[in-house]
């Protein structure tokens, strides 16, 4: 019987939606009775009770920082343990929106143009507001560098600009990045094969934390997305560049804006979410594969020295 252990929670802002991930891939191969699981959550025991339980690999299913970084992925290489999803490097690439952004532009994929900030003593506003009508304009978007799911992501326009700035003071640094209207597309890529593509259409003002995770926020997911078969081996083909680019391994979803006929790459997601709402088993079903399939296809992947 395969050992598997399931990692979930850890210590981001995205904890809750971690255990919703863990709980629905337990639940689905619990069904199977050929699996010994257990749901961990990294604490300071965590690699004394890694040791005792000696699993055949470890699911990662945590988001954000610690877990999407290549903090947890560094301890299992450690370790000797397999793990699925992205290795160490690819992560903590993937995480650091700045980082990615260079890579990206480097081997020409469109990302929104940006400025990074950062925190110092005394902020001049008048200057930054300057600085970014100049290389911007508004509105623009004001970001963590290293978050997932949206968690503090704001849209501003000139007025609400420096309030939302100082929102995100903790963090030292943050992007300031021109936004993009336009249509949300995001692209699943399984295994380095392209999975497919779903459009998005928010009935909040973009597709936040609460349009992601409430049922309430009634977010329409449009699949298949309405575009040309050009266009969309375009945009699948991008998302497939990226993965590769990054060396992602697994699953990875890339959030793309479609805007006068360009496909703008926001960010790359190295631990997409994998609950009842979520994008990549939504894409998978389309596709004739089963969450079970998902799942076992991810489980194959597991890997070290990646």
């Amino acid at each position: 019987m395969k050992k598997i252990l399931i990692v979930a929670g850890g210590y981001s802002n995205e904890r809750e939606i971690s255990f919703q991930t863990a709980k629905s891939v337990y639940r689905e191969l619990k069904k199977k009775k050929i699996y010994n699981i257990k749901i961990k959550e990294p604490n300071g025991n965590f690699v004394k009770e890694l040791r005792s339980f000696k699993p055949d690999l470890v699911f990662n299913l945590l988001h954000g920082r610690y877990g999407e970084d290549g903090y947890i992925q560094s301890i299992l290489e450690s370790e000797k343990i397999k793990y699925t999803h992205s290795g160490v490097l690819s992560s903590s690439l993937a995480i650091d929106k700045e980082l990615s952004k260079k890579i990206f532009v480097k081997n020409n994929i469109l990302t929104p143009k940006y400025i990074k900030f950062l925190f110092k003593k005394k902020i001049q506003k008048k200057k930054i507001i300057m600085k970014i009508k100049k290389k911007l304009n508004f509105p623009v978007v004001v970001k963590p560098i290293n978050e997932g799911s949206s968690v503090n992501v704001y849209i501003c326009n000139k007025s609400n600009f420096i309030k939302n700035l100082f929102k995100l003071k903790s963090y030292g640094e943050v992007l300031i990045e021109k936004f993009i209207p336009g249509r949300e597309i995001q692209v699943a890529i399984l295994g380095n094969k392209k999975l497919g593509a779903i459009e998005l259409k928010p009935k909040r003002q973009f597709y936040d934390y609460e349009a992601k995770y409430n049922p309430k926020a009634k977010t329409e997911h449009i699949i298949p997305v309405q575009i040309s078969n050009e266009n969309y081996n375009k945009v699948t083909s991008l998302a497939l560049k990226a993965h590769k680019l990054l060396k992602c391994r697994g699953v990875s979803r890339s959030d793309f804006r479609f805007y006068n006929n360009k496909f703008y790459l926001l960010e790359i997601n190295t631990q997409p979410g994998m609950t009842s709402l979520s994008l990549v088993p939504e894409i998978a079903s389309y596709c004739n594969i089963s969450f079970y399939q998902l799942i076992k296809e991810i489980i194959k992947d597991a890997s070290l020295n990646k």
